[in-house]
């Protein structure tokens, strides 16, 4: 039976927008091949560390929710520990009030999206 999980990963600044992009990119789409859905994912940017990581004073956040096999999880975890370009990562399996609370920032992001792209078009 497949679980509800949230992974932030902090990836390494001295990657090009582009090549951090594509480095999403790789981990969607190794969890859609090991059978997993992506529920939702939100790129949070370069950011300030609270302190220095491998002497790096910021990193590039990005957020996934998804749902996967627990018995798959060691492995992704395994592959984002192995890879240069991951600072940091956190993956959390999330109980039912942790869905409830990311259906509802989730709603509460495109709710300000929307109002966005109305002021934009004014």
């Amino acid at each position: 039976m497949c679980k509800h999980y949230e992974n932030i990963m902090i990836i390494t600044p001295i990657l090009s927008d582009d090549q951090a992009k594509k480095t999403v990119k790789e981990y969607e789409n190794y969890i859609i091949q090991k059978k997993g859905r992506i529920v939702y994912q939100e790129h949070w940017g370069l950011k300030k560390l609270a302190y220095p990581i491998k002497k790096k004073q910021s990193g590039c956040y990005h957020l996934f929710e998804f749902i996967f096999n627990p018995h798959a999880i060691s492995d992704l975890e395994l592959k984002l520990k192995q890879d240069e370009r991951i600072l940091r990562f956190l993956t959390v399996k999330l109980d039912k009030y942790g869905i409830e609370y990311a259906v509802i920032r989730r709603k509460k992001i495109l709710k300000k999206d929307e109002q966005l792209k109305l002021r934009e078009s004014e």
